[in-house]
């Protein structure tokens, strides 16, 4: 198979067939249509970074264990791992290999418990020396995509890979994010990014490596550019902050998840007006000084 031809152009022409609105981790649209009572949460924890933890909820707060130790490569680390579920109906996690280096992996799962590894995939950036926390970026026709926060030595941007099919991928060359990388000389750049489709923008959150902060950019394409709306502690989530994740709740608002790593404690915030203004961090009641960097996949009730 040869590789996917992908730039800028591409993505902007397949966008204009996208519908306003949609979300992140294909799930959204089925979402406003139907309360989703299942959320599932892939970890790893303050004790393991070589083990994917997965938990399970009905009211995407109080969350119990489903599996402990659910995958471990055979091979480096399970740091970060973001949750997808694709069209074939199995799910996909990404996840950072390790502390340095530029390669990202990658498993897939029918029942959310047992996972395959699927490969390690070197990101070609030229010069990268680390690859963190690949996040799923499902927001373009036909095609899924992870953006991935890599280092060339002079600070964090968020690259761009897309693939037809999960599974058996065939990724496209890398595409920075435009607007969101290092600022001035010495600045770290910004990682972990997600980005998030809300009436037709793209909202980018993104932890400001030289800051700490969870900081907000918005664009009109997810390429960018971006131009930040939401810096410093513009929202009242205090730092260091990072390993977040954002969900659309069934009543339309939404809800981040963060890792106070240093504090060894995690939160959630709630936005009810278009990422204006947000409820006061709510400690993560029972997995708080446990998990680390989560994903939560929110599901129609009854989801297989």
């Amino acid at each position: 198979m040869s590789a996917i031809r992908w730039n800028r152009r591409s993505v902007l022409a397949s966008m204009a067939v996208l519908s306003v609105g949609a979300g992140l981790g294909g799930r959204t649209a089925i979402a406003r249509a139907a309360a989703t009572t299942r959320y599932t949460m892939t970890a790893f924890t303050n004790g393991s970074d070589t083990d994917l933890y997965v938990y399970e909820s009905e009211d995407a707060a109080h969350f119990t264990l489903l599996r402990a130790g659910a995958y471990r490569p055979a091979a480096g680390l399970v740091r970060d791992p973001s949750l997808l579920r694709h069209s074939d109906e199995a799910y996909y996690i990404a996840y950072t290999t390790a502390g340095d280096g530029h390669t990202i992996g990658f498993a897939r799962s029918t029942d959310r418990l047992t996972w395959t590894h699927l490969s390690d995939y070197p990101v070609p950036v030229s010069g990268a020396e680390a690859a963190w926390a690949p996040t799923w970026f499902d927001l373009i026709p036909g095609y899924v995509g992870v953006l991935v926060s890599i280092s060339q030595g002079y600070g964090f941007r968020p690259y761009l890979i897309v693939t037809a099919d999960p599974a058996r991928p065939v990724w496209s060359s890398p595409i920075p994010l435009a607007g969101i990388g290092p600022q001035r000389p010495g600045h770290l750049g910004y990682i972990d990014t997600a980005v998030v489709a809300r009436d037709g923008s793209y909202y980018a959150f993104t932890k400001n490596e030289s800051s700490k902060y969870i900081e907000l950019a918005v664009a009109t394409t997810p390429l960018g550019p971006y131009r930040f709306i939401g810096t410093g502690d513009w929202a009242g989530w205090g730092t260091p902050r990072e390993g977040h994740c954002v969900i659309e709740l069934p009543d339309g608002g939404h809800r981040i998840y963060f890792d106070a790593y240093t504090e060894k404690r995690y939160f959630y915030s709630d936005s009810h007006d278009g990422f204006r203004t947000w409820t006061a961090p709510v400690e993560l009641p029972g997995l708080s000084g446990t998990v680390r960097h989560v994903t939560v996949l929110p599901e129609p009730a009854g989801a297989q």
